[in-house]
């Protein structure tokens, strides 16, 4: 089962070959938007390691914008699961189905930078096994509304999220706030040449179980006219009252993405 883990990352990478320009913040979101009837085809691989395990959410998302200011999107994840505890059994298989929307609401922009704001929700269908590990296969639908809010220059772009995600059937509703920020190290070029690095805070609260998380996660990402790269490693900060199912050492993150 590992070795099939890191197959599956190795496979990530070489694809990015044939998967933009700048991206948004590697597990974060940012409020600007390619033009309208863009198509964005992109993967964002999570290897996480747990007290209990390690999980893998390979996902295959299509983002289409019908217009310069909304999007939607269906994200379609492959999963596999190995538990430490040979009591349990691992496995493979389809993860929760995601669809997105978005839509821009504010725009002021100045000479060289922005700043812009979306109200977005995120719809998880119940398609995966019932696992209970959180982001990566729960088998229960969940409902996220948020507002995200960014501003980004030449010199650096700065993203913040906040939001709700609502569980029907479970006792693990959640409160959102995420910061990010993107920090170029080439000068803009025409087309798109560029290499940024990321600095991006996840907090993460669960009024039910009291259980709160802030993850911390570097990342890179190289940008090259129509294609993207990105790697990160995301760490736990603070992991107070959290489930030892859910207890993250660390995740591995690494993406591509193309716009046609």
């Amino acid at each position: 089962m590992k070795s099939r883990i890191w197959l599956i990352a190795i496979i990530i990478i070489a694809s990015g070959s044939k998967i933009s320009a700048q991206g948004p913040p590697i597990t974060a979101d940012k409020p600007i938007m390619l033009g309208g009837k863009a198509v964005i085809l992109k993967t964002l691989t999570e290897i996480r390691n747990t007290e209990t395990g390690t999980f893998v959410r390979v996902p295959l998302m299509a983002h289409y914008l019908p217009t310069s200011n909304s999007l939607i999107a269906v994200h379609i994840p492959y999963v596999s699961y190995d538990f430490d505890d040979s009591n349990i059994e691992s496995g493979s298989g389809l993860g929760d189905i995601n669809i997105l929307a978005k839509y821009q609401f504010y725009r002021k922009d100045a000479t060289a930078k922005s700043f812009r704001m979306v109200v977005k929700t995120l719809q998880t269908l119940p398609t995966g096994k019932e696992i209970g590990v959180e982001g990566i296969s729960t088998g229960v639908y969940q409902s996220y509304i948020g507002l995200v809010a960014g501003y980004e220059s030449l010199k650096y772009g700065i993203s913040n999220e906040i939001g709700y995600n609502i569980v029907p059937d479970g006792n693990f509703d959640e409160f959102k706030y995420q910061l990010g920020f993107g920090l170029p190290l080439l000068k803009p070029t025409y087309p798109v040449n560029q290499l940024n690095l990321y600095f991006e805070y996840a907090n993460l609260y669960q009024p039910d179980s009291k259980s709160y998380e802030l993850l911390y996660a570097q990342g890179i990402q190289y940008a090259k006219k129509q294609f993207t790269w990105e790697v990160a490693v995301q760490l736990p900060l603070i992991q107070n009252n959290v489930p030892e199912l859910n207890k993250r050492n660390y995740s591995i993150l690494l993406g591509t993405r193309y716009v046609f």
